[in-house]
């Protein structure tokens, strides 16, 4: 996966590149020449000036509006006490660290939740109003409340509505996330953003735009981003109470000993200088960040794409991990999953439905049509078809009448038929009025589903399934896989209203898995939002902070694994750097440490946590059985 850098970060590179450079000069110069010490500070300044003048102005800014405790007030006062006490390549080289930490840490975050621009995808541009016998192309919201709208095959309807003439399928997935396409035809209501698979309908729109369906969706994942949750960054944690403290700690350690001993006020404060440059947290300022820049890199060298180190912390702590069903846990595509004969062979019956649904697009005649093929049948056209409308179809095939579709078109027809309670779709077949059997059509489970269910539950995490979809899918899914808890038949606001439920209820973070853009609301709103990146909606995948680039459901354990992993990397290079920075601190407070002893801890510091943070990079280990 290629990465491009930002102009802000590709700026960063240029200033570090060039301020290593210059400081390299500034050595190979000083070293050959002896120069006055006034003409060694301006060189030493060049690089210090070009790594480090954004921290600078950072820092009076703060003084100025009374936020002087930050890590740029402390990475000033330390690197311009360096260059005070002499040591003017310490303090040029210890901002460079912390730009390369800067930039680290901006690589690291780029990724985050980008604007929710598209989710305008599912709302079309325009609408086709009929007005005194023409139909007239125009914006959906020049659309008045009672007004008719045509809405062709393939189209998107614009608003929400009710079906005055004709008849179709829709797929209404990206709204409430159902596997099945829904017929509809005069008197059904029918939502903004569904897609109109077949025919062409006339309908009564009954909401102006701005109070549709899609327009409500829009909104909601605009609020919802509003109350995301953010983890804190550990720096700034940790530099709210440090940075105060070693600057305190600094005054006092070059005033109090001249009062009260003959230790002169000079060397007191070169002591005090010596002891800012070790405060400098370098090493943390390189290592933490790095730490969830290679936890993040680790990702995505396994499918898993994490927008930012804030959500990988809040991801090690998640407690509840929320899924949609169709396209998640699910293919999102159907399968005959079971099959009943009567009377006759499995062959005859996929035969029979297969070739009655040859010419169909449908995606449950697909499904018959496929699962036929796949057996190595060879299929008749069928001649005389008529298709009846959310019931099935009737033709003839080799001379014999067949009926294929719902228990309806069976009753219709005086056909005795077997009742079916299974969770999908039953598709009955009858040939010359005699009953053949029936064969049951469902949006399959992803092989992936059970096992990462599975290793969730062996972390210690709370399963929840909420769908769109009916009851006994959603239910029979639940059941095969081991959920927790499944909720059913909801709509996206639904959704949302549960998923704070969930979050307030929740021990820990909580993490919502989806694929559609009727995700995209609680993708938002979860602690942690992740989408499936193969196959999911491009809304879905922006509103998300983790994205499952191979769509495969385990991913979510490796990016729970790979948080956590990072994490305890984060708190050892956090406990290490500060018990090693102690000890340092209190030998150059009592004047035992010199300042390159000091430079030296630091870096060595710094190096020791950054090789520590590179273990982030490594695949988690897996347990054995």
């Amino acid at each position: 996966m290629k990465f491009k850098l930002t102009k802000k970060q590709k700026k960063m590179l240029y200033r570090i590149i060039a301020g290593i450079l210059l400081l390299i000069a500034a050595e190979v110069v000083t070293h050959i020449f002896s120069l006055p010490t006034l003409a060694n500070i301006v060189i030493f300044l060049l690089p210090f000036g070009v790594a480090g003048y954004d921290v600078v102005r950072k820092a009076f800014l703060g003084v100025g509006n009374k936020q002087l405790f930050d890590e740029n007030f402390l990475m000033t006062v330390a690197t311009i006490g360096a260059m005070a006490v002499g040591e003017y390549s310490e303090g040029a080289a210890v901002m460079l660290f912390y730009q390369v930490g800067e930039l680290f840490q901006s690589i690291a975050t780029s990724r985050s939740r980008k604007s929710v621009a598209a989710l305008m995808d599912i709302r079309p541009d325009s609408a086709v109003v009929i007005r005194d016998g023409e139909r007239l192309e125009v914006h959906p919201e020049e659309v008045e409340v009672g007004e008719l709208i045509e809405v062709t095959a393939g189209e998107k309807l614009p608003l929400d509505g009710i079906v005055e003439s004709g008849e179709t399928t829709l797929n209404t997935a990206a709204l409430t996330g159902e596997s099945l396409p829904r017929e509809v035809t005069g008197g059904d209501e029918v939502l903004s953003g569904c897609v109109n698979l077949t025919g062409t309908i006339t309908v009564r729109t009954t909401k102006p735009f701005g109070e549709s369906t899609v327009s409500k969706i829009l909104e909601l994942v605009e609020n919802a981003s509003s109350k995301k949750a953010r983890a804190e960054n550990f720096i700034t944690k940790f530099a709210r109470y440090y940075t105060p403290v070693v600057v305190i700690a600094a005054v006092l350690v070059a005033v109090l000993p001249p009062l009260f001993t003959d230790i002169s006020f000079k060397t007191q404060i070169t002591r005090a200088l010596n002891f800012l440059v070790v405060s400098c947290p370098c090493a943390l300022v390189i290592s933490v960040p790095m730490s969830f820049f290679g936890g993040i890199g680790g990702a995505s060298r396994q499918g898993v794409l994490i927008k930012g180190g804030n959500y990988m912390e809040t991801l090690s702590k998640v407690g509840t991990v929320i899924f949609d069903k169709t396209g998640t846990l699910t293919k999102g595509e159907f399968g005959v999953t079971e099959l009943i004969t009567n009377g006759c062979t499995s062959e005859e019956l996929l035969f029979a439905a297969g070739s009655a649904e040859l010419a169909s697009n449908h995606p449950i005649a697909r499904s018959l049509v496929k699962a036929a093929q796949d057996k190595g049948i060879a299929l008749k056209r069928p001649e005389k078809c008529t298709d009846h409308s959310g019931r099935g179809i009737s033709c003839v095939i080799d001379g014999e009448q067949m009926l294929v579709g719902s228990a309806a078109l069976m009753k219709e027809n005086g056909i005795k038929y077997r009742e079916i309670q299974n969770s999908g779709t039953a598709v009955h077949v009858a040939k010359n009025g005699v009953y053949m059997g029936v064969m049951i059509v469902s949006d399959m489970l992803k092989p992936e589903s059970a096992e990462a269910v599975s290793q969730l539950k062996a972390l210690g995490i709370k399963t929840v399934i909420l769908t769109g979809d009916t009851k006994s899918a959603g239910e029979a899914a639940a059941a095969a896989l081991g959920i927790d808890e499944v909720h059913t038949e909801l709509m996206p606001q639904d959704k949302v209203a549960l998923a704070e439920k969930l979050i307030s209820e929740g021990d820990g973070s909580t993490a919502f898995v989806g694929d559609g853009i009727n995700d995209a609301p609680v993708l938002s709103r979860a602690d942690v939002g992740i989408a499936m990146g193969a196959m999911g909606a491009d809304a879905a995948i922006e509103a998300a902070d983790i994205v499952l680039m191979d769509d495969k459901p385990t991913g979510i354990v490796t990016a729970v694994k790979i948080s956590r992993k990072t994490l305890r990397i984060v708190y050892e290079n956090i406990v290490f750097a500060i018990g090693i920075k102690v000890i340092v601190l209190i030998t150059s407070a009592l004047g035992f440490t010199n300042m390159w002893a000091a430079v030296f801890a630091d870096v060595g510091v710094a190096v020791i946590a950054i090789l520590n943070a590179m273990r982030a990079l490594s695949k988690p280990r897996k347990k054995k059985a």
